[in-house]
């Protein structure tokens, strides 16, 4: 089925997509609305994501939201049913990435990555719910990684976030599938943001090719057509699943 002739298959749904002024989310964004949903795009970046809302125009909104805060969350989830009358689709996009030494890293740095990746999404499931339950069922999308299947050096802090984003995840599917609410969760591996722009650009300059099989970065519409797949019906029968879209990368390790 080509990208036309999705067009208009989530018609009449309503989509909330966390950390969506840029990189993944923004995809996620653009394509969702492009396919017939309302979108509200969230982030802390307020001019990057008014900019953004502002381009796809009708059945676009922006709320500045920081995913850590348990009353924004609420406050969000209101203004998106204010807004639009119902919600049906949670993307659970926002996050961190930092990476350090086991032996280097503070506890600090472990909380706040655990609160932006791991504790954000845990309330934002929690805020939706009520919303998704009155819409008769619903889709929740975790952004996790590649470094939530498996082990790489120095992601202590943000692996142990994105390998428990697995079990929340599973848990999430468990106790909500009965609501017809599914939850599943997308791992992408090495893809081209801003988050890993200083990867990418020292890939680039010392003319080497991509972390992956494929030998290339992924780019963010790549993330977003999995994401679109799991928010429409064509998914309906997928729930507690982990889809990796890493052009390969986990192939050869015991993921």
């Amino acid at each position: 089925m080509g990208r036309s002739d999705r067009n208009g298959e989530l018609a009449g749904r309503v989509a909330l997509i966390t950390g969506a002024a840029r990189g993944m989310g923004a995809a996620e964004a653009r394509l969702l609305h492009a396919s017939g949903a309302a979108v509200v795009i969230t982030d802390l970046l307020a001019e990057e994501g008014a900019a953004l809302a502002a381009e796809l125009g009708d059945g676009a909104l922006f709320v500045e939201h920081d995913v850590t805060d348990e009353k924004q969350w609420q406050a969000t989830v209101d203004a998106a049913v204010r807004r639009f009358g119902r919600l049906d689709v949670l993307v659970n996009n926002a996050g961190i990435y930092s990476t350090r030494p086991l032996v280097e890293e503070t506890a600090e740095r472990f909380e706040l990555l655990y609160r932006v990746n791991l504790i954000g999404p845990f309330l934002g499931i929690k805020a939706v719910v009520p919303a998704l339950r009155a819409a008769g069922g619903g889709s929740i999308v975790n952004i996790s990684s590649t470094a939530g299947m498996t082990a790489f050096p120095a992601h202590a802090a943000y692996g142990a976030a994105k390998w428990a984003m697995r079990g929340l995840t599973r848990v999430a599917a468990l106790e909500l599938g009965p609501d017809r609410i599914r939850v599943n969760s997308v791992h992408p591996g090495a893809v081209s943001t801003p988050m890993i722009a200083d990867i990418v650009r020292r890939a680039e300059n010392g003319k080497q090719s991509g972390p992956s099989p494929l030998r290339r970065f992924g780019e963010p519409e790549e993330v977003a057509e999995l994401v679109l797949f799991l928010a429409s019906d064509r998914s309906s029968y997928i729930n507690g699943g982990e889809f990796a879209v890493d052009g390969g990368t986990l192939a050869g390790r015991d993921a």
